[in-house]
């Protein structure tokens, strides 16, 4: 080692590693991810003070459009995301998603009108679709092969700390009182839709600067002939030797024939494809997304009132953030075959119970809630995460990115068909 090297972690498997660095940049990067799940799950506390102020209450088409439109931008921006990350850069692509939340926030809670306020969420899901692709894609490129796969799993936590944070942030606006407030919070505290949107904005601010911090993927800069650059990168990361290794790895691969969609489907690769597409489209149709979104108008239609239905969303975010960490702990000593049928085993039947408990006169209350807190803890550990991990092993290298690509446009198309049609 140079005498001129960061001193690296030398304690096991860290070895070699300049582990408070990567932490550093993975972490940063991460912020992406919590911002995914705060500006989706926002709307959810918004839902029913936008359909006050723009008289919604008899257009569920409406209604529907209002909340799954992040999501038809999502769906652009994935398709977006992998010709934005190879033009202009991992680290480019993650600026261009913070100023596009930074757009949508601002957009969305000066908005004067429900046609304006549509555009700037489709402006956000442009975001959260180049986020949900090239986050994970820009850590699995800084980290080296021994905590690579820890890395990549805590931005699946962080998307459940953001989601979490919207509902804490919904709670807290909900029980604000307008008494006493200068203009600026009385006019936000009328239009309350206003603050939990324009919530956003802060976080989605330090994101973009903290940006300024990380360097830019090696393989990008590889791929862009400039192997010097990328090797300093991978040296600060990690050791000489080793990034010398990796060096010689990127190159290997982008000396392979590129590959297509096409070949997604081809004899050798329909089985592992189908098994990706099939879990991307059964996580969201299990109906994950309509807690999500529609968790305060479900819970007020079993007779909750508004800010406890905003309070029992806090706890269904605390589920989901336990559980996922659950999921990220477990995942390979218990296996993937395993929680993934543990946790479908406990999301049939939390649904049956939930159905029953709406289809009966007499629904309990409590029970409603903890069959919902099973619901959630079941998806959370199995059909959340494992996905993502296992179309991110089943996959030759080769064909990984096209696969992941197609696997996150289908998912959000999903998401998008169901939170559209769910209120009508």
């Amino acid at each position: 080692m140079t005498s001129n090297q960061p001193k690296a972690v030398a304690a096991g498997r860290f070895t070699g590693i300049n582990l408070p660095y990567v932490t550093l940049i993975c972490g940063i990067a991460s912020v992406g991810g919590f911002l995914y799940g705060f500006d989706t799950a926002v709307i959810s506390g918004a839902l029913r003070s936008l359909i006050v102020q723009f008289d919604l209450t008899q257009n569920p088409a409406l209604q529907g459009w209002t909340v799954s439109s992040v999501l038809l931008g999502s769906m652009a921006g994935a398709a977006l995301s992998g010709l934005v990350a190879d033009r202009f850069g991992r680290k480019s692509a993650l600026m261009l998603t913070a100023m596009l939340y930074l757009v949508s926030a601002w957009g969305s809670t000066i908005a004067p009108s429900l046609d304006l306020f549509i555009l700037a969420r489709l402006v956000g899901g442009v975001g959260v679709g180049i986020a949900a692709m090239v986050i994970p894609l820009y850590i699995s490129e800084v980290s080296p092969p021994q905590i690579r796969g820890g890395m990549v799993s805590f931005y699946q936590l962080s998307i459940a700390l953001g989601i979490l944070a919207a509902y804490f942030t919904n709670g807290y606006v909900g029980r604000l009182s307008d008494q006493a407030l200068g203009e600026g919070l009385r006019y936000l505290l009328e239009e309350r839709w206003r603050a939990m949107l324009g919530s956003v904005i802060p976080p989605a601010g330090l994101f973009f600067l903290f940006l300024f911090l990380v360097p830019n993927s090696p393989r990008y800069l590889v791929m862009r002939g400039q192997p010097e650059q990328a090797f300093r990168i991978l040296q600060k990361i990690s050791n000489a030797q080793t990034a010398t290794a990796e060096i010689q790895d990127i190159q290997k691969v982008l000396n392979q024939k590129p590959a297509s969609f096409r070949s997604l489907f081809q004899a050798r690769l329909r089985i592992p494809t189908f098994i990706a597409l099939f879990l991307a489209v059964v996580s969201q149709f299990s109906g994950i997304d309509l807690i999500l979104h529609y968790g305060p108008i479900i819970l007020e239609n079993a007779g909750f009132s508004f800010q406890d239905s905003l309070d029992g969303q806090i706890i269904f975010g605390i589920i989901l953030a336990l559980f996922t960490g659950l999921a990220i702990w477990k995942v390979d000593s218990l296996g993937r075959r395993k929680l993934l049928f543990l946790g479908n085993a406990g999301v049939v039947v939390s649904l049956l119970t939930i159905s029953a408990l709406f289809a009966s006169p007499t629904g309990n209350q409590t029970l409603l809630i903890l069959a919902i807190s099973v619901f959630i803890a079941s998806f959370s550990f199995s059909l959340g995460p494992l996905p993502w991990i296992i179309m991110a092993e089943i996959f030759p290298t080769r064909v990984r990115g096209k696969a992941m690509s197609l696997g996150t446009v289908v998912l959000f198309t999903a998401n998008w068909l169901l939170a559209q049609l769910f209120p009508w």
